[in-house]
């Protein structure tokens, strides 16, 4: 049987990846999809420059049009990421009816539902297996082990840069300007990091999650999205004398009145193994109903462990290559015509213990004013630390933390608060999930 010719767009770090594990695992990559993969050309900006993988025996071109548009080719793997010419690139490979593996993960939270309705029609496949936490397997996961649950809720670490920052906040009590440059260094971040930071990367790969768990259609701009810069070293200090560590989380969970997709710095239990995951790591906790929590911890990045997603799609696309379109597993895990479109609370809707930190004069009634308002707002208090004053300083920092509370309660106890005389604006506020 002849080999399945694959179309390779960008040879960067994940793309050279793939070129080493497909070739060093040709054996047995072969004996698991049933025909010999190769990569007969791939696409790269520089043709010229040192790569971390031979590209012996591939034809390269500047012109990543040309292989989508070459007859002889199979598969599009679409590693070049971004937006465009991505999206161009994927959509006319699917009208060729080329089948498209990728691990552009802002590609499909932002056009997935076109990119997946085009794909039907033309009867192709896109994998997006690497689109989300690098090596873990959590898409095949969701889409394939849990099909036989109600996903009520899943919460993640999901960015890795964010989780190393965080991480030598608490191990080395270093502020955040200083641990984001070290990222930066070692390669972790990029030169503008705010993708990684202010949680767009995380908010790309939750709605992709969500999608697939709750099945309702990929809808990135209704995700609640909040950074760590406001993430203080005082606050990681705080945090773990009240039993908790402070981490960059995803949260998608099934409420009452809809679906939370919320992207946002979080207190967590200390005991709890996600606050544990340190460094780069990503881990993504699901809970479903038949099945409990279950716990999926991997490396989130890198040349290799993305490159074992893209390797693995394209062994699924190649066993489903003779199969009849209607019985694939379906793109979003759900049938197409079974997506419900279940509303997407806003941020204001949502309910979760807080924790607060405010600065208030060391006097007489400041505390008693400052309960008052919070009982007043229907807020009550689980936990408070108060510090005594520096030498010469009148105010002191005041933490708290909240029982359950409505978002929007909450918006409008912090707003009284800080009109007071007593107290500094801004008061700091970070949201507490237990993972019970």
């Amino acid at each position: 049987m002849n080999p399945v010719k694959i179309g390779l767009l960008g040879l960067g770090t994940v793309g050279g990846g793939t070129v080493n594990v497909l070739r060093r695992n040709a054996g047995e990559i072969t004996r698991r999809a049933g025909r010999e993969i190769q990569i007969s050309k791939a696409s790269a900006r520089e043709l010229g420059r040192a790569r971390i993988c031979s590209t012996e025996g591939i034809e390269l071109t500047a012109n990543p049009f040309a292989i989508v548009n070459d007859p002889d080719i199979d598969i599009i793997v679409e590693l070049i990421g971004g937006e465009s010419p991505a999206k161009e690139l994927v959509l006319q490979a699917l009208s060729r009816g080329k089948h498209v593996v990728t691990a552009n993960k802002m590609l499909i939270a932002l056009h997935g539902n076109e990119i997946f309705a085009k794909a039907s029609q033309h009867g192709v496949m896109v994998a997006f297996e690497a689109a989300v936490a690098g090596g873990i397997p959590i898409i095949k996961t969701l889409r394939e082990g849990l099909s036989g649950n109600r996903v009520e809720w899943l919460v993640g670490i999901i960015n890795g840069t964010g989780n190393f920052i965080l991480t030598e906040m608490r191990e080395k009590a270093r502020d955040f300007a200083d641990v984001l440059e070290e990222a930066q260094a070692r390669g972790y971040a990029e030169a503008d990091p705010t993708f990684d930071v202010e949680g767009v990367d995380a908010a790309h790969k939750l709605t992709i999650l969500a999608a697939i768990a709750f099945g309702i259609p990929l809808q990135f701009r209704k995700v609640y999205t909040e950074g760590i810069r406001g993430v203080t070293p005082a606050d990681v200090i705080y945090a773990e004398a009240l039993g908790y560590r402070i981490k960059h989380l995803g949260i998608a969970r099934r409420a009452a009145k809809g679906i939370e997709l919320r992207v946002h710095p979080t207190l967590i239990p200390e005991r709890r193994l996600l606050a544990n995951v340190d460094g780069v790591m990503n881990a993504i906790v699901v809970k479903g109903d038949a099945v409990g929590a279950t716990l999926y911890y991997g490396a989130g990045a890198g040349a290799e462990p993305t490159a074992s997603a893209v390797v693995a799609d394209l062994i699924d696309v190649v066993r489903a290559l003779t199969s009849d379109p209607e019985n694939r597993v379906p793109h979003l895990a759900f049938q197409p015509e079974a997506i419900s479109d279940i509303p997407v609370l806003s941020i204001e809707r949502i309910q979760t213990p807080c924790y607060l930190r405010l600065s208030a004069e060391d006097k007489p009634g400041v505390l008693a004013d400052i309960t008052r308002i919070l009982a007043n707002h229907n807020i009550s208090i689980e936990a408070i630390i108060q510090k005594e004053p520096l030498a010469g300083e009148s105010y002191i920092p005041v933490i708290m933390l909240t029982h359950r509370v409505l978002e929007q309660e909450l918006n409008a106890a912090i707003a009284e608060l800080e009109r007071l005389a007593s107290v500094n604006a801004p008061i700091k506020r970070i949201r507490v999930e237990t993972l019970g």
